[in-house]
């Protein structure tokens, strides 16, 4: 399990964590949020999702597109820049609401 390192009760400029869903094949579960617009313009920006993929409370994340039953995660990048994709089939996708 991978879950972000921080709640959306307390994002201090960080990207509001939108939802989650279970790595099919072996149902590992994991949070997801906008990627930083920043870091989108840089490398990647078919990809506008971060998958969190760290232990509890560290903040590693992949570049990532995530659908409802599929997603794709950057895992490297290639020597002229292009990034290194792994295709995800995912279940138990849910986005999370944004508070009223």
């Amino acid at each position: 399990m991978a879950y972000a390192p921080y709640h959306n009760g307390q994002l201090n400029g960080r990207p509001r964590i939108m939802g989650a869903f279970n790595e099919k094949d072996n149902g590992h579960r994991f949070e997801f949020s906008a990627r930083p617009a920043d870091e989108q313009a840089v490398f990647a920006p078919a990809y506008p999702h971060q998958v969190f993929v760290g232990p509890f409370g560290q903040e590693e994340v992949r570049a990532a597109r995530v659908l409802k039953t599929v997603a794709y995660i950057v895992i490297d990048e290639e020597a002229d820049g292009t990034p290194v994709v792994e295709k995800w089939a995912i279940k138990n996708h849910i986005a999370y609401r944004e508070a009223a």
